[in-house]
């Protein structure tokens, strides 16, 4: 099942099942209860974030290419850091790069599998982790990388937080909808220019590691969201780096979940008074 959040011809927020021959019905339900079938059918006007997460995880470092070409020291745990709940974007809504950043561009796209837990988990096992897991989708851990390496003495939050910076979707692909979830190539274009290109294949740490740990002591709701991690070919590696600018376009792909579009701009910066 593929789900989606829009807002509907009848200028309602509804929820629906996106049918292979491009129709939507409307489902009731919810994430931690499940979803059924209304027989109503709808047409999304405005397509929004399959869900609005009660929390963001994120793993950094978590794809083997991506921890060479960084040079940064890996641990024997994941890295683990959290995005603000308020910075959850829409497919096809603007990023919005912060007008704080006073030294010039800055914010960096990172096209990651986003894993969305649907049964509560604490200390889970990894053999039982996957049991937990609603479905996936696509995400763009957007990332202002001044702010996230000196704004916050070492704390990533800071610098991946800011309004716009979490995009999700386009829909979510139900878990029993995905075969290998290890085995899906993932693609970031800029501008129709391919920027990053990989397989979950090369994650270090795997989904059930990472909800096994996560879920250690800490009670996972339905509706939190897992960032998994981005791979190689991300902008501010590259010689010269390549950072979002006003009228630029992201398109994150990952097989089996579709396209997250967003288009960029600049934060308007307030007239002082």
């Amino acid at each position: 099942m593929k789900i989606i959040r829009c807002i509907d011809n009848n200028r309602q927020l509804c929820t629906a099942e996106q049918n292979a021959d491009g129709t939507f019905e409307q489902l009731e339900g919810s994430i931690d209860r499940g979803f059924t079938r209304t027989g109503k059918f709808v047409v999304p006007q405005t397509l929004l974030a399959p869900l609005v997460p009660v929390n963001i995880f994120a793993i950094g470092l978590n794809y083997k290419a991506h921890v060479g070409e960084t040079n940064f020291d890996t641990t024997h745990n994941p890295v683990v850091f959290m995005k603000a709940t308020s910075s959850l974007n829409h497919p096809f809504a603007p990023i919005v790069t912060p007008a704080c950043s006073t030294r010039g561009p800055e914010t960096d796209y990172e096209g990651e599998l986003a894993v969305i837990i649907g049964a509560t988990a604490k200390n889970v096992s990894e053999e039982d982790a996957m049991s937990h897991v609603f479905g996936f989708c696509c995400a763009n851990d957007v990332s202002a990388r001044r702010w996230q390496k000196h704004a916050g003495a070492g704390q990533w939050v800071r610098g991946k937080s800011f309004d716009t910076f979490c995009p999700l979707g386009p829909v979510i692909t139900t878990r029993d909808d995905i075969g290998d979830v290890h085995n899906l190539e993932i693609r970031t274009e800029l501008n129709g220019q391919i920027m990053q290109q990989s397989n979950t294949a090369d994650m270090i740490y795997r989904i059930p590691r990472l909800i096994s740990y996560l879920s250690e002591d800490t009670t996972l709701l339905p509706g939190t969201v897992i960032l998994t991690g981005t791979p190689e070919g991300v902008g501010f590696v590259r010689n010269p780096p390549v950072f979002l600018t006003h009228g630029d376009v992201v398109k994150v792909t990952i097989d089996g979940l579709g396209t997250l579009e967003n288009p960029v701009e600049e934060a308007v910066i307030p007239a002082s008074k």
